[in-house]
């Protein structure tokens, strides 16, 4: 901080010059946020830095093995990445041996092209790119008092989701609206950038790479088969026209909920799974949550609405199996033997409990939207744990966001090459089940009811059972999520 401090005092000296040289100019006003920002009558510092060349340096605040990414412009060489296999290797002749050949000449090629857009990055912007390595704590101090002033450290902070939602929530970051960027992959397309919209918010200040790892959607897998020999319509097909909703799917459960010995218990049921997914979901497809922001809202209209749906489907309809407290997994993976028409599916959930030599064809559909909710808000994915937020102060927002849009977007757009899908492929066993799994898992939103629920001891199991209301839920929880929620934002 000495350095930043001195920097800043130099800079500050250079605006003085300036102004006994030009007289009363006008001074632009600081945009900083807090009460520390400068005053509208103190020139504002520069808070670009560039090379004794001219170039600008564009600084990426981040910590740990995350400073350590390949590649930068201090990297001249694909092998400064000392993990990255070369083919001198003595690769076995067999299926395994030119298996992992295969895998190195891949790893290679996508090397060369990071370095080679590193290259075309700095000739096109002229501009270096560094990673600044503030550490976990460090990056957290910098934000807390380097944004305020209206100086920040560096020009695109890296952050985890436990101090990054709070420095948004304190007014900290730029949105992405306000820089021209509405109508740009980052809420479109989504081929190379993603947003993250925070419930409460009317405009979005995170973004991330969308392709920085596999799929991470839960979305409701079902048996088509089942479902088409009930007469009933694809999900999918319901799903495309937007009519795919809360009211639709609770008829095709009770539809498909089926006692066939007349024994006064269903034998198949619309529904079994996982509550929490479940939960999670119908928070996300009614625009609902319980702790996205500072005040916990519980009590919210749309997230009562989420409540009493699930006590309906359990309780009243009884569509949904009852919760077996005792085994956590077959309450899904029973969907193997036939007697479940939904269920939460996911690549890895196929490949551990079926999805190959079934004597039945699944099908995967986003989840419906229910009353509250539409489909463009119907974030349909946890959110990713970092993300990347320009400061508030930081010279020239949009230009520093199109060189990270360029260096996140090394393989120019072309999916195939950017991540390796084919195992989520296979397991989804169908290119249009894949779309979807995509397209969810594209759509991130941010809740911490799940996180936060060690603390609170949160379960849905007695409103499931029929032994506690919406109400009674409530009144159960509100006062500890909100002391955790306190707690949380308090660091």
């Amino acid at each position: 901080m000495k350095l930043k401090q001195l920097l800043a005092l130099c800079l500050t000296c250079a605006c003085l010059l300036t102004l006994f040289a030009c007289g009363d100019a006008a001074s632009p006003q600081s945009d900083a946020i807090g009460s520390t920002a400068p005053t509208s009558a103190t020139p504002k510092p520069s808070t670009a830095h560039y090379t004794e060349d001219g170039k600008r340096i564009i600084t990426i605040g981040t910590w740990g093995t995350l400073a350590d990414v390949f590649y930068v412009s201090k990297h001249t060489d694909i092998y400064d990445d000392t993990s990255l296999p070369t083919l001198d290797a003595d690769y076995p002749d067999d299926d395994e041996g030119q298996a992992a050949r295969t895998d190195a000449e891949r790893r290679i090629n996508i090397a060369q092209m990071r370095l080679n857009k590193i290259r075309e990055i700095e000739e096109k912007y002229n501009v270096v790119i560094e990673l600044v390595n503030l550490t976990f704590a460090g990056i957290q101090e910098s934000i807390r008092t380097s944004i305020p002033e209206g100086i920040p450290d560096v020009d695109i902070y890296q952050v985890d989701s436990q101090f990054g939602i709070p420095a948004v929530l304190s007014g900290y970051g730029v949105a992405l609206e306000d820089i021209g960027l509405a109508e740009t992959d980052v809420f479109n397309k989504q081929a190379v950038t993603k947003n993250l919209q925070l419930a409460g918010q009317d405009k979005s200040y995170l973004f991330n790479q969308s392709q920085n790892g596999g799929l991470t959607a839960r979305p409701l897998a079902f048996n088509l088969t089942m479902i088409e020999a009930a007469g009933l319509e694809n999900p999918q097909d319901l799903y495309d026209r937007g009519e795919w909703t809360w009211e639709a799917w609770e008829e095709y459960l009770k539809v498909l909920t089926v006692d066939t010995d007349d024994d006064g218990t269903p034998n198949v049921y619309g529904y079994g799974g996982y509550w929490t997914d479940l939960l999670r979901n119908l928070l996300k497809s009614n625009g609902a949550g319980i702790a996205t922001g500072e005040t916990q809202t519980l009590d919210s209209k749309e997230t009562r609405e989420v409540f009493d749906y699930i006590h309906k489907i359990y309780t009243a309809d009884k569509t949904a199996r009852p919760w077996d407290g005792a085994n956590w997994e077959i309450n899904n993976k029973l969907y193997a033997e036939g007697v479940l028409a939904f269920w939460i599916g996911a690549d890895w959930i196929f490949n551990e409990q079926g999805y190959t030599g079934l004597p039945f064809e699944i099908g995967v559909v986003p989840w419906p939207c229910g009353p509250s909710g539409k489909p463009e808000t119907n974030y349909a994915s946890d959110s990713d744990s970092t993300w990347y937020m320009i400061p508030q102060g930081a010279e020239d927002p949009e230009f520093i966001y199109n060189v990270i849009f360029d260096w996140l977007n090394w393989y120019d757009y072309d999916l195939d090459i950017a991540v390796d899908y084919s195992w989520a492929r296979e397991r989804y066993m169908s290119e249009r089940n894949f779309e979807y799994a995509q397209e969810m898992s594209a759509k991130q939103g941010f809740d911490l009811w799940e996180s936060l629920s060690k603390t609170t001891n949160f379960s849905l199991v007695f409103l499931m059972q029929g032994s506690q209301d919406t109400q009674a839920l409530i009144d159960q929880y509100a006062e500890s999520y909100q002391a955790a929620l306190d707690t949380y934002f308090a660091k």
